[in-house]
């Protein structure tokens, strides 16, 4: 496991503390679960930009019309899946 030291504002730091107080960890354990989080969010977003370059922009831009039209953030997972197993099969999105 590697250490870290990092400089940060006085009032930074006691939020901090106060969130990881609130949350009954350390501080040094808020930081690892924040630095996963961010980790995690990085990983997904580069992904989705991977899929994305190789996609047909049309396609795409219509499949998230669809997903808007089928509930205004409800999905109606049967059709989205295969949808995506299509598009998949395709090599596309």
């Amino acid at each position: 496991m590697g250490t870290l030291t990092i400089r940060m504002q006085d009032a930074a730091h006691e939020r901090l503390r106060e969130l990881a107080r609130t949350r009954r960890v350390s501080v040094n354990k808020l930081i690892e679960e924040l630095s996963i989080a961010a980790l995690a969010e990085f990983d997904a977003e580069t992904h989705f930009r991977v899929r994305a370059a190789r996609g047909d922009t049309k396609r795409g831009l219509a499949l998230l019309a669809k997903l808007d039209r089928a509930g205004k953030g409800r999905v109606r997972r049967k059709t989205v899946a295969a949808d995506a197993r299509k598009s998949e099969k395709r090599g596309s999105i």
